[in-house]
Order: C-alpha cells, then sequence, then structure tokens
C-alpha cells in the first residue's frame, strides 16, 4: 500500500535533493578549478572572480544534471523501491555514476588523427615519436579522483535532503489480522 500524500512529499524531496546535489557538485568543481587560478587573493576579494565561479557553477551544473539524469533516476528509484536510507549506497551510487561518466568522456584520447586505408576511414590515436595507431591506455583517466569527489558530494546532498526518507511512503501491512484489530 503507498499513502499518495508522502509519496508527493518524497517526489519534492527527490526533485529538491537532485538539484541541489548538481548545484554542489557543479560548484565544486567550478571552485576548485578557479581557486588553482587565483590572482589577487582569490575570490574572496575579487568580485569578477566570483561572478566567473557562480556562472561557472551553473553552467557545470546544467551539464552534470543532463548527463546524470537517467542513472541516478535509476539509483533512486532502486533506492525507494527497495527502501535504502543508508548514506553509503546514495554516496557510493552517485560516485561510481559520476566515475562512469567521466570515464565515457575520456573513451579517445586526446591526441586523435584522422586515418584512411583502402577499407575505409578509420580514427586512430598515436603516441609520441609513432606512427603506428595504439590502442589507448589503461587506468582511470586522469582527474578520475575529482570527478568521484564530486560524485561523493552530489550524493550526500542528496542523502541529507531526501535520500533518509526513501521508500518512507510505504505503508506497512499489518503482519496478523488480530495486529489490526
Amino acid at each position: 500500500m503507498i499513502d499518495g500524500t508522502k509519496l508527493f512529499i518524497q517526489l519534492l524531496r527527490i526533485a529538491l535533493g537532485f538539484s541541489l546535489a548538481i548545484i554542489a557538485a557543479g560548484l565544486f568543481l567550478s571552485w576548485g578549478f578557479f581557486r588553482t587560478l587565483s590572482v589577487h587573493g582569490g575570490p574572496e576579494t575579487d568580485i569578477i572572480q566570483l561572478l566567473v565561479i557562480t556562472w561557472s557553477t551553473i553552467i557545470s551544473a546544467s551539464a552534470i544534471g543532463a548527463l546524470s539524469l537517467i542513472p541516478s533516476g535509476f539509483a533512486i528509484g532502486f533506492a525507494e523501491l527497495m527502501k535504502w536510507r543508508g548514506v553509503i549506497y546514495h554516496v557510493s551510487a552517485s560516485g561510481i555514476i559520476a566515475l562512469v561518466l567521466w570515464g565515457i568522456g575520456g573513451a579517445l584520447p586526446t591526441d586523435l588523427f584522422y586515418a584512411s586505408s583502402e577499407t575505409g576511414s578509420i580514427i586512430a590515436y598515436s603516441t609520441s615519436g609513432t606512427t603506428i595507431p595504439t590502442p589507448a591506455s589503461e587506468g582511470f583517466r586522469p582527474g578520475s579522483s575529482i570527478a568521484a569527489s564530486a560524485g561523493f558530494i552530489a550524493g550526500f546532498i542528496y542523502w541529507t535532503v531526501a535520500g533518509r526518507e526513501s521508500g518512507g511512503w510505504w505503508i506497512n501491512k499489518p503482519s496478523s489480522p488480530q495486529a489490526s484489530r
């Protein structure tokens, strides 16, 4: 059985929690990027740098939200149906989603060149000093720990807003007929 009011409130929490989570991830990435470019005392004293960080946060949060909406929707729906309220699930799921999205973005290396052969056109990549196409290097892309950290922060923010109440809209059935009297 489902309590409709609690379900509606939880859906509002989910929307608010997801929005705040992607804004937090965007702020983490923007603040970290522009903090390394700190001039004239950083954003605490330079209003232009603070405005750039703010707009960069909005743009990066939009991109993060667009990329992570479907996988996050599956993770949130799974948590709601299974009534999983633990912080570990929400933080790890969002970290894994961020890491996978970051890894997909690096499917092709940066030093691409267009090569043509008799069988058709292919995209190949090379390492410096070689002319033979080589496969991509193994391991995580540079910046993977930053992307995962942004996901962990987003998962924690989501958990504080909506994840702690996952599945709270289910009504518990009485265990025996005598308990309902």
